[in-house]
């Protein structure tokens, strides 16, 4: 090779690729073509050409034009790719790639990645609206849905607490907020904060509510424990 072919692409520098693209772009569902073409625009974003054509980038691939405007119009589908818009010195209106929506794809699906591992009794709000009405058999008023963010909001009864306290109203065949609100006040005022100890708080109770019926009334059938009539 001669000398002058070889300053020459020396003289073109070299291309730092973070191996998060390597790493996480099949996590992102992007596949190799598209994935390629993404590499190539970082390899111009990072050599100063903020705005490449798909005829320049097809240049450097295998891809037609078409194949390119294809990608490029997918990977911004899948906001990994964003086009932005600035102004140079002169006032001038001008148009670049930006891979920033990449990273912050990449950071999150690495902090869900890392996250805690979810308890098995926990639900979010939205899992929490639909059991009420799944229960209920219809659709929440929004006055119950206030109660619902209420309890959770205000008083802080934890999504599992509030679940919990909803099975043992369908237990007892009362089913409506007042009880189920009465049920979450007699757990917080014996210091009950998880699921497990309400079922042991609420056993309890059954147990000794089975004994005043068994000395009372031997043959009546036992009657569920009734949270309004709480000492």
């Amino acid at each position: 090779m001669e000398r002058d072919v070889m300053i020459k692409l020396l003289e073109k520098g070299h291309v730092s690729i973070p191996v998060v693209f390597l790493d996480y772009y099949d996590a992102l569902g992007i596949n190799e073509k598209d994935m390629m073409l993404l590499l190539h625009i970082h390899r111009f974003v990072q050599q100063g050409h903020t705005f490449p054509t798909p005829e320049q980038l097809a240049q450097k691939m295998t891809l037609t034009v078409n194949n390119c405007q294809e990608a490029i119009g997918r990977l911004l589908k899948r906001g990994v790719l964003r086009l932005e818009q600035s102004e140079d010195d002169n006032g001038v209106m001008y148009e670049t790639y930006s891979l920033g929506p990449f990273y912050e794809k990449v950071v999150a699906y690495l902090e869900a990645e890392h996250a805690p591992e979810k308890n098995k009794n926990d639900i979010d709000a939205g899992e929490l609206y639909r059991l009420f009405e799944n229960e209920f058999g219809r659709p929440l008023s929004p006055m119950e849905g206030e109660t619902l963010a209420m309890w959770i909001d205000q008083d802080h009864y934890t999504y599992s607490l509030v679940q919990a306290a909803l099975r043992e109203a369908v237990i007892s065949g009362k089913l409506n907020l007042r009880y189920i609100d009465r049920i979450l006040f007699e757990w917080q005022k014996n210091g009950i904060k998880t699921p497990e100890e309400a079922d042991a708080f609420s056993e309890k109770f059954r147990q000794k509510q089975r004994g005043k019926s068994t000395k009372e009334q031997p043959t009546r059938p036992y009657p569920n424990y009734n949270w309004l009539e709480a000492d």
